[in-house]
């Protein structure tokens, strides 16, 4: 029985206990023991006494009003290299991430069918070309017997009219000058059958060779190799990709602009880009606008040429802003501006007192932020670190 009184009046004072700290920390939580707390109801923070070491003035100032049409970075130019002959793959030279310039080899495929064919060409020009010697041998005898025969017949003739040659002698001459004549035709034939094949041997030779550098595959143009399609043992074939080839310094943004917008885009313009994950504005010019919008979703497709960067790689999400207007904005410097919690303040001097002003900020303009509400644009701010936290 005695045991329990202890525990009796320690449950009663510990209801007293618990009430007095419920009501300290609804003091504390409603700022009474803090000067820096926020009221409720209050649109301006504590009063402070002491002047900043830098100041900055709030500015209104008239900025341009961007339409943003969303877009992907792409390579100026992307080549699929495919094999002209149908090969064995024996060497790949590159692999994805390499950079290759103009003419460089990138894999060679088997050619020994294709140096094959060459030499049965050159063989078959060499036989050609004796044949062109010998029918223009023949032809030069040719000649030379019909200009016998016909001096022949022409002296026999002379006779016949002197009376001094027999019929049968006129018809014997003219028989050797007709037969001598047809031959030299049929040599000039021979000839000429010779010269076509000579020539037809010379174009055999140039498409062996032809084939043959074929099975050397060099880069079209100067770019970086993105895939690699192929591996020693494969076969190529027409018509099979083997790499993927892109221009790495030569990238456009290709953004969708919506058909009321097709009027503000010309080609040359130079417009602003945004990278989002570079998190930079670049300046790019219009190259191409494609002249039909997709009647799916009426929009116009337009290729922005982007500047050179070391950090912007094809396929990234990239931002298109097309002007379309200017408005009125309060601007501030973005090291102006304080949060607590997630409330925005500044400190401002106001009557010729230094105030906190809660205020709601929009965009970020360069090194300046947008202030939507809480100020006018006259006031002197405090610089007090960039956008720390109370």
């Amino acid at each position: 029985m005695t045991s329990s009184k202890p525990g009796r009046r320690l449950r009663v004072l510990s209801v007293p206990g618990g009430i007095a700290g419920l009501v300290l920390l609804m003091l504390y939580m409603s700022g009474t023991f803090s000067q820096d707390k926020i009221r409720p109801g209050k649109n301006e923070a504590p009063q402070g006494a002491v002047g900043p070491a830098r100041t900055a003035k709030a500015s209104a100032e008239k900025v341009t009003e961007f339409y943003e049409c969303v877009g992907t970075v792409r390579p100026k130019m992307e080549t699929g290299v495919e094999s002209q002959v149908m090969a064995k793959v024996l060497d790949v030279y590159v692999r994805p991430g390499t950079r290759v310039t103009k003419g460089q080899p990138l894999l060679r495929l088997d050619s020994r069918e294709y140096e094959a064919r060459l030499e049965q060409a050159r063989q078959a020009l060499l036989s050609a070309r004796s044949r062109r010697e010998q029918m223009e041998q023949a032809r030069i005898a040719s000649r030379a017997e019909l200009d016998r025969a016909e001096a022949a017949f022409r002296r026999t003739k002379t006779y016949f009219d002197q009376k001094a040659a027999t019929a049968q002698d006129m018809e014997q001459a003219e028989a050797a000058f007709r037969q001598a004549r047809a031959r030299l035709e049929q040599a000039e034939k021979a000839t000429t059958e010779a010269d076509a094949g000579v020539r037809q041997s010379s174009k055999a030779i140039e498409e062996a060779q032809i084939f043959l550098g074929y099975t050397r595959v060099n880069a079209p143009e100067e770019g970086e190799v993105v895939r690699r399609l192929v591996e020693p043992g494969d076969l190529a074939a027409p018509g099979r990709p083997l790499l993927m080839l892109q221009t790495r310094g030569k990238l456009r943004l290709e953004a969708f602009i919506p058909e009321s917008m097709i009027g503000k885009i010309r080609l040359g313009s130079a417009l602003q880009v945004k990278i989002d994950a570079v998190g930079r504005l670049a300046a790019g010019s219009v190259e191409e606008v494609v002249p039909s919008a997709d009647p799916m979703t009426r929009t116009f497709l337009a290729k922005v040429a982007l500047p050179e960067r070391e950090d912007v790689f094809p396929g990234m999400f990239g931002r298109l802003l097309i002007p379309v207007g200017e408005r009125s904005v309060v601007l501030i410097p973005k090291n102006a501006l304080t949060r607590i919690g997630q409330l925005e303040v500044v400190k401002a001097e106001l009557g010729g007192r230094w105030q906190h002003i809660f205020v709601t900020t929009g965009e970020e303009i360069g090194d300046k932020v947008e202030v939507l509400s809480g100020l006018k644009g006259d006031e002197t701010l405090a610089l007090e670190g960039e956008g720390h936290v109370l």
